[in-house]
């Protein structure tokens, strides 16, 4: 009895590794497409954490500065530059950026922490910056 049981199990194993064998292979999450400003190299998960930031600064949704597919208008195109927010978004970026290198480059370099300029600064939830 106690060796039918061995047999059984081993054939059962068997079959789960075989199968395994046949199993679909995980795909690499798609690539990023048309990025100006952010690394053409950054992680699915990075480009979701700037994308929630810009969300959370101006108080919008993707479809602020994203157009939806021609082919499938439930789904955004992230890859269109058909929306003009979009550049204004590339140029608000490379803005701050310059902003931060010319002041606060040096207090990084030192270690020190700092708050550096951020969407968030001067749009505080809204999509028009306060005058």
């Amino acid at each position: 009895m106690n060796s039918k049981k061995t047999i059984v199990m081993g054939l059962l194993a068997c079959l789960v590794i075989s199968l395994s064998a046949f199993m679909p292979k995980a795909e690499p999450a798609p690539k990023a497409k048309n990025l100006k400003v952010l690394p053409k190299n950054i992680s699915k998960e990075e480009l979701d954490k700037v994308m929630d930031d810009f969300k959370l600064a101006l108080g919008v949704r993707c479809s602020h500065c994203h157009a939806p597919m021609k082919d499938n208008p439930r789904k955004m195109d992230f890859a269109s530059d058909e929306k003009p927010e979009k550049e204004i978004a590339r140029d608000m970026m490379r803005m701050t950026a310059k902003i931060n290198k010319k002041y606060f480059h040096k207090a990084l370099e030192e270690g020190k922490t700092i708050t550096q300029i951020a969407c968030i600064t001067c749009h505080n939830g809204k999509t028009e910056p306060s005058k």
